[in-house]
């Protein structure tokens, strides 16, 4: 079995941002134990950040993007010898891999960065992966990692993703705020739980203040993986053989059934994981073009742009009713868009691209 196991930053830090040792050889112990019964382990650790800001003597995280790639240089070196020193009492050899968002939309980094993590579970490594936010071109927008692990989940063909974090799992409210809160133990697959959209009472979650995630990119990440056909388990990471149960298909929390329909990488990025920049607004005849069978966006189609985008950015895509029914990635900007919204392919001007959005770029949404 592969499994990936992710660790959020309040689960391994204590309340000052320090690295909680014995919280990481707990980890390091049952990865040593999955590994002695056969099974291949990639972790994925948030920690980095919070580690450079308690290096430094900060007292309170910042907020400003220049700052939180320099933190996490710092912290990044500290966090990975905690685990090489960890995983060493076992016999067993980290591997640092910071991996790029990008490395999961661009065909040839998506096959490099696979082969090298496939070739580490050959060597009998335990590759420790986090975002390499030191030198990432855009906001540390994956939060605490939990959609990088589910793409490493995905591009690893992994059979269960274990998202380990301060609570139990999810909730039918904030245990913190609403007593009657009780835990949901299993998800379908076609539960709403899955839905894109998250409401407030969704996002209750780690609240350290060390972390920048949060339940609700939980649920995206659980989602990114039921589409991956994988099964997915949020719990606590202080739970006594959490992985080893999560492993076993216990209910040690918040379980997340696999989906019967599975999308590429490149779609699921798309779908999940892409900051959208914008939404086109389409007419009643190119919704049902798009959601009824595979087919691509046309100017024709459009009735209206709303945001600031560019080329290559993902924006939503919304029918007559206002929902939005899919997401797709532009190959046109907005202001180009507005000029030639509506008119057919034989009208637009010369060198003006005939799809708005290709149909290998486009994902239609669940209702």
């Amino acid at each position: 079995m592969r499994i990936v196991a992710k660790i959020g930053t309040a689960s391994i830090t204590d309340a000052d941002g320090v690295i909680d040792r014995a919280a990481i050889a707990k980890l390091c112990d049952e990865v040593a134990g999955l590994r002695v019964r056969g099974h291949e382990v990639v972790v994925v650790s948030s920690g980095a950040v919070a580690a450079g800001v308690a290096a430094i003597g900060m007292t309170t995280r910042p907020t400003d993007t220049v700052t939180l790639q320099a933190l996490s240089a710092v912290g990044q070196s500290r966090l990975v010898e905690a685990y090489n020193a960890e995983l060493a009492r076992h016999d067993l050899v980290a591997a640092q891999v910071l991996v790029d968002p990008h490395d999961f939309v661009d065909r040839s980094q998506y096959l490099h960065a696979r082969r090298t993590l496939e070739r580490l579970l050959e060597l009998g490594i335990v590759p420790v992966a986090n975002e390499n936010d030191a030198i990432a071109s855009d906001e540390l927008r994956y939060g605490d990692n939990d959609r990088l692990a589910a793409l490493v989940a995905h591009s690893l063909s992994a059979d269960v993703l274990v998202l380990l974090t301060d609570m139990d799992g999810v909730f039918t409210a904030d245990p913190r705020r609403d007593s009657s809160a009780v835990l949901v133990p299993l998800v379908r697959a076609d539960d709403p739980l899955l839905a894109i959209a998250t409401d407030e009472r969704q996002r209750a979650g780690g609240g350290s203040g060390r972390g920048s995630g949060g339940m609700a990119s939980k649920l995206v990440a659980a989602r990114i993986a039921s589409w991956s056909g994988i099964r997915s388990v949020i719990a606590r990471a202080s739970r006594p053989g959490v992985l080893s149960g999560a492993a076993s298909a216990e209910l040690v929390g918040t379980t997340f059934e696999a989906h019967d329909r599975t999308l590429p990488a490149r779609k699921l990025w798309i779908a999940f994981a892409a900051e959208v920049m914008g939404t086109i607004a389409v007419d009643a005849g190119a919704e049902r073009a798009l959601t009824d069978r595979p087919t691509s966006l046309l100017p024709a189609g459009v009735v209206g742009v709303t945001g600031t985008f560019d080329a290559g950015d993902t924006v939503e895509v919304a029918g007559p009713s206002g929902r939005s029914f899919a997401r797709g990635m532009v190959s046109i900007d907005s202001a180009g868009l507005v000029a030639v919204a509506g008119r057919q392919t034989r009208d637009l001007p010369p060198g003006v691209v005939d799809e708005v959005i290709h149909r290998d770029d486009l994902v239609v949404l669940p209702a």
